[in-house]
């Protein structure tokens, strides 16, 4: 039997250790509230935690991780993280983050078979698919797929500004302005897609909500 389990407990003592040398009341702090900036909204992948590569603390990001980071308007466990993080928190900016050499992007890819995630890897291929001159013009298959995971960020983005959660906060005259970033492994540095959506007018007309 594997213990390798156990090196988490103790790196938390580590952790708790190292907190408390630093600040005393650390932990009292963090356990009055929370009121992060930041919506996260990033892939499951282990090498992509949201706070390590920001370089920020515990309490600056709210996250929500899927599979190559998708935004799905059926999708509950999103909308209600989404709801949160909007209308409670009040979140100023929400990221999709998405990752080079991304799993489920390249599965998507292809026409292999994997199972129960091929249903959610379906929306990646509807990506492609709208996608598909530009991309099957790149002979490169790792440029292909470098390309399909900015425009699946682009894309979920872009799905994000047509829910009723975001455009309603823009109603009354709220935040968040909506991101799209994509974070290298092979270097660590994120790149920014220069894709920014901060009001109904930036979407077709057929997703914008008449406000009451």
């Amino acid at each position: 039997m594997s213990d390798s389990h156990l090196k988490l407990l103790k790196g938390n003592e580590e952790f708790v250790a190292e907190k408390l040398n630093q600040d005393p009341d650390f932990f009292k702090k963090l356990s009055e509230g929370q009121s992060p900036d930041y919506l996260w909204i990033g892939c499951s992948d282990s090498r992509v935690p949201a706070t390590e590569i920001t370089n920020t603390k515990p309490g600056d990001i709210f996250v929500h991780r899927n599979i190559a980071n998708v935004v799905v308007n059926t999708d509950m466990n999103l909308l209600s993280v989404l709801n949160y993080s909007v209308n409670y928190l009040k979140v100023k900016h929400v990221i999709v983050c998405g990752h080079y050499g991304c799993g489920g992007v390249l599965a998507a890819m292809s026409n292999k078979k994997l199972g129960l995630i091929d249903n959610w890897l379906s929306n990646i291929k509807d990506v492609y698919l709208a996608n598909e001159a530009e991309l099957s013009s790149i002979q490169d298959e790792n440029e292909r797929g470098r390309r399909l995971v900015e425009l699946n960020v682009k894309q979920q983005v872009i799905n994000l500004s047509k829910t009723s959660i975001i455009q309603g906060a823009w109603a009354e005259g709220n935040l968040p302005i909506l991101h799209g970033w994509v974070y290298g492994l092979e270097d660590g540095k994120l790149k920014d897609l220069d894709i920014k959506i901060n009001k109904p007018s930036s979407i077709p007309n057929i997703y914008q909500f008449e406000n009451a």
